[in-house]
């Protein structure tokens, strides 16, 4: 039975340095400025996102989907997101609020050519990141005495995370030519994208919340994903004062 416990506490540190190491590596992405990983399309997509005219449905799925799974900005939020929630009814209900604003300020972001300066609103952005980890560590109850409406805050940075990405497909002056199907096609490419990137962080974090780390490093968690909020803020408005 010792030998079991000690397995299992091995285990499940083992669990949490893993969970600690890639929130560490997505402060180390941020800092280092990978544009091509958060809203910024790579330099291939954006030749082809171009170049292409007409309808291409499998295409813009794959490119959403990509754009989703590598995004480390949503996947921040969105952990942040989730940390807390332990029903899947909770979980669906707040994912789908996030995607209902992505979605909705993406389409009609694009389709009637309303862009935001691409580093303001990656900064907000940031700005999301940053106050999810804050309300996660009860920072507005301490300092403020209130709790923000959650799932108004989730719904409405949401709709900014869907003007970071309109704004920048409309920076690559993409074709008329069939441009509704494709940015429907792009949006379920993204859902399926939310979904997957959802289903790894769920996996992980069922595990961990059996563990009595979880509770030990839950405020250690959410100030990293804190810090890379402040650091994707800063590096936006840096880059805005700059340009």
């Amino acid at each position: 039975m010792k030998r079991v416990s000690l397995q299992k506490g091995a285990s499940a540190s083992a669990c949490t340095r893993v969970l600690l190491l890639a929130l560490a590596t997505s402060l180390g992405l941020i800092l280092l400025g990978i544009e091509a990983m958060a809203h910024a399309v790579a330099e291939g997509d954006k030749g082809y996102i171009q170049e292409i005219t007409g309808v291409n449905i499998f295409p813009f799925i794959y490119l959403g989907a990509k754009h989703m799974v590598t995004g480390y900005d949503h996947i921040l939020f969105l952990f942040g997101v989730i940390f807390f929630l332990y029903r899947l009814k909770h979980i669906g209900l707040y994912v789908s609020l996030f995607a209902l604003g992505h979605s909705t300020t993406m389409l009609l972001g694009v389709y009637f050519n309303v862009g935001i300066n691409s580093y303001i609103i990656d900064a907000i952005i940031g700005l999301s990141v940053v106050y999810k980890a804050l309300d996660n560590m009860g920072a507005f109850q301490r300092w403020f005495g209130f709790q923000p409406n959650t799932k108004a805050a989730t719904l409405i940075f949401g709709f900014f995370h869907g003007f970071g990405l309109s704004t920048k497909i409309i920076e690559y002056d993409i074709s008329p030519d069939g441009l509704v199907p494709n940015l429907l096609a792009f949006n379920v490419g993204v859902e399926i994208g939310q979904l997957l990137a959802l289903a790894a962080i769920l996996i992980v974090m069922s595990y961990w919340r059996r563990t009595a780390s979880f509770w030990r490093h839950a405020y250690t968690a959410n100030a990293i994903v804190m810090t890379a909020g402040f650091v994707l803020i800063g590096y936006q408005l840096t880059g805005y004062f700059v340009s």
